[in-house]
């Protein structure tokens, strides 16, 4: 996929330039460019990667900042474990990342994904529905369990807001729910 497919499976969850998003699980970072393009220079975008080589291309995108686009900041941390970020944040993007947490980790790891955005900031992934588990997407995050984890975690029902079909086999969706007023002052 490339940044401007990535731009536009995942610009309905992205309210306004400006906002500052955390990229969790970014890789080299597809969605991160995507981010930073639809956020614009007044926005921010914390990318989150554990793996070395991923986070060199990461900060090599972090220095080349394009024109127009918000800022990138490079945080090594795998984000399945705590997460110290600068909150509340407007959004959080986990793309193609939480299908590699354990099904029994995933509530543990939504809830504190949630906990990081403020009032009505959103929590968007990009999953494969119709897909069976496989090396490349071992713990696979359908639709319907998101929607499951997203309640668990205090977040509103989810929305479906893009999708198309991948070539390795399903079809890639992309979700956003948001968290509510009352659940962001519920901290903790």
């Amino acid at each position: 996929m490339n940044v401007d497919d990535a731009a536009a499976l995942v610009e309905p969850a992205v309210r306004r330039p400006g906002e500052s998003w955390a990229d969790l699980g970014a890789g080299t970072g597809t969605f991160t460019l995507a981010l930073a393009s639809l956020l614009g220079p007044t926005g921010r975008v914390v990318a989150v990667e554990r793996d070395r080589s991923a986070l060199t291309a990461l900060e090599a995108l972090a220095r080349r900042r394009a024109e127009g686009a918000a800022a990138i900041s490079v945080v090594a941390h795998d984000f399945t474990q705590p997460l110290a970020l600068p909150t509340p944040l407007d959004g959080v993007l986990l793309a193609n990342a939480l299908h590699f947490v354990p099904d029994a980790d995933q509530p543990r790891v939504v809830a504190a994904v949630a906990r990081l955005l403020g009032a009505g900031g959103r929590l968007a992934v990009v999953e494969y529905e119709g897909r069976g588990p496989s090396r490349w997407v071992p713990f696979p995050v359908f639709f319907a369990r998101f929607a499951s984890l997203a309640r668990d975690a205090g977040l509103a029902a989810p929305t479906r807001i893009g999708a198309r079909r991948s070539a390795f086999g399903g079809t890639m969706y992309a979700a956003v729910a948001e968290r509510s007023a009352g659940a962001a002052g519920r901290r903790g």
